[in-house]
């Protein structure tokens, strides 16, 4: 992709209403636009980058559920029958010019809980388990943490349907936990397992934070196992329910998904039944896996950043080589960039070939924070480049024909 022909453009000027760096970083290097607080445009580059992680997300959950789509659209009797409708403060209500009334979709157990009527009759149809990757809404009353807190943000929710707790939990233990660490695994994050409040549904929820130093949350690190409590449900001296440890490192973390056994809350409020072995009614039970992926985004940028700007992770970085044709090598660069084209791929390589100032293009490329930048200048013998990892201080410069190797090692 050629620089000069792409829908991007970087800026000097750092958000006025929002000092987290999130939002600094990825609007200042052109990857997402304020729309209004909490809301935002993703444009291309930034695109590239939450669609990476999406895939990952997707690839993961395919190997514990399948996938659907539900509406954001939500009838109000459905929040009506869980209580939701005036219990969630959040929730946005729309009503319509024909006077009926909506919710527009923070989650969505309302719609999947009355979907799984038609699948679920009998014991042979369970354990079962779906998510889907959608828009929500919520109606926050602070948006100013860039993409870690938005109105309208993108999520992964995962819902598992059971017939007996044990299988509930088998499910949560063995198939859920596994597929989220992987996840956090491939996108470059250590995300650690942390207790929380389970509310109304059980005496514990997860949470997978990721240790910040501008985190929201305060959390309780086990210093042998690395299990972790929220500061909510954390008690000095308390031992660790994983190893038996008392013994706890106190940290600020930003949260990249959640977990919880839902129980009958959902099934109870929709009659959500099965038949079950001995041709008993029973009440399904269920489970919820919630994963922001936009809120991901955001903490990559948190977690990986340094005073030029961002150092995406590779498996989610908007390409994979930045190319930079420098004044007086424009012809010798173009031919460079068909070449490393072959070797990575026409998707994976930007091509900074704008009329601007070396300084210029270094400083946007820092900025952007592509893993691997390559220089062709006067400087660059004939069929070789410098080649510089972003989070490298040095650069070499090395034949071109090596470049797949050298990226590689």
């Amino acid at each position: 992709m050629r620089q000069s022909k792409y829908f991007l453009k970087t800026s000097k000027t750092t958000p006025s209403d929002d000092i987290s760096i999130n939002a600094k970083l990825l609007e200042q290097g052109g990857f997402v636009q304020k729309v209004l607080a909490g809301v935002y445009d993703f444009l291309p580059l930034g695109l590239r980058v939450l669609q990476k992680i999406e895939n990952i997300v997707r690839e993961e959950m395919d190997k514990i559920g399948n996938e659907m789509f539900m509406p954001v659209l939500h009838p109000k009797e459905n929040w009506e029958k869980t209580g939701r409708w005036q219990g969630l403060d959040v929730l946005f209500k729309v009503k319509s010019q024909h006077g009926n009334e909506y919710a527009l979709g923070p989650t969505h157990e309302e719609i999947v809980t009355p979907a799984a009527q038609s699948i679920v009759a009998s014991y042979k149809d369970l354990p079962l388990a779906v998510y889907q990757i959608q828009t929500k809404f919520r109606d926050e009353p602070r948006a100013k943490s860039g993409l870690l807190r938005g109105r309208e943000f993108r999520m992964k929710d995962l819902y598992s349907f059971h017939s007996s707790a044990e299988d509930l939990e088998e499910y949560y233990n063995k198939k859920a936990i596994p597929a989220y660490e992987a996840v956090y695994k491939r996108l470059g994050l250590n995300a650690l397992l942390t207790e929380a409040s389970g509310g109304t549904f059980s005496k514990y929820s997860h949470e997978y934070q990721v240790e910040t130093e501008n985190g929201e949350d305060t959390i309780y690190v086990c210093e042998k196992c690395n299990l972790s409590k929220n500061k909510e449900i954390y008690q000095e001296g308390a031992e660790c329910t994983n190893c038996g440890k008392t013994t706890w490192r106190e940290t600020k973390g930003s949260e990249v998904g959640n977990i919880f056994k839902l129980q009958d809350k959902y099934s109870k409020a929709f009659n959500l039944q099965f038949t079950d072995k001995d041709g008993s009614k029973k009440i399904v039970l269920m489970g919820c896996y919630g994963l922001g992926t936009t809120r991901v985004m955001g903490v990559i940028v948190e977690k990986f950043n340094d005073a030029k700007g961002i150092i995406w992770p590779e498996a989610v970085a908007p390409f994979k080589v930045h190319l930079l044709g420098l004044s007086g090598a424009e012809e010798r660069a173009a031919k460079v960039y068909k070449e490393v084209k072959n070797v990575f791929g026409e998707s994976e390589v930007l091509f900074d070939d704008r009329e601007v100032s070396a300084g210029v293009k270094f400083a946007d490329a820092d900025l952007i924070g592509i893993p691997y930048r390559l220089v062709v200048s006067p400087k660059v013998p004939e069929g070789q480049v410098e080649v510089k990892k972003r989070n490298a201080e040095k650069s070499e410069t090395v034949p071109i024909g090596n470049l797949a190797h050298i990226l590689k090692k």
